[in-house]
């Protein structure tokens, strides 16, 4: 094997030999990885289609919580005009590695032509509550 290839292979393996060293060094001390889980932010036209879309999300054990917030307005662009709304917002807290089947069955069930879901990384918190959604999330 070239010094070439032994550099290419190294460069291929570094992410998953981070990764594995990340979960290793968890495991053993206890200590969260930053970004290991998210929160989604979905927006829903109704409360109820917002009761409907959460409860379909924890049935397919796709989060470990979902927040329903109350109306809000919202003003947004669409098909070139400004347009105002009320909308109900979701904040599902799920695995990170979650979020893109989360997004496809939500996409596959909500009634918006484009729905926004969206999600941000969770970089710190209670880390008993972390390790809850850990443990109410399977991971496959």
């Amino acid at each position: 094997m070239t010094y070439f290839h032994v550099l290419t292979l190294s460069l291929l393996m570094y992410p998953v030999l981070r990764s594995l060293a990340l979960q290793l060094h968890s495991a053993v001390t206890g200590s969260y990885i930053s970004g290991t889980h998210s929160i989604a932010f979905i927006n829903c036209l109704n409360e109820q289609i917002a009761k409907d879309i959460a409860r379909a999300i924890m049935e397919k054990k796709l989060a470990a919580y979902v927040n329903i917030l109350p109306k809000s307005s919202a003003l947004y662009f669409w098909k070139g005009e400004l347009e105002e709304s009320t909308e109900i917002l979701l904040l599902v807290k799920t695995r990170t590695s979650k979020i893109g089947e989360l997004s496809d069955y939500v996409r596959s069930i909500h009634p918006f032509e484009i729905p926004e879901i969206i999600s941000l990384p969770i970089d710190q918190g209670n880390p008993l509550y972390l390790k809850w959604i850990e443990e109410s999330v399977p991971r496959n």
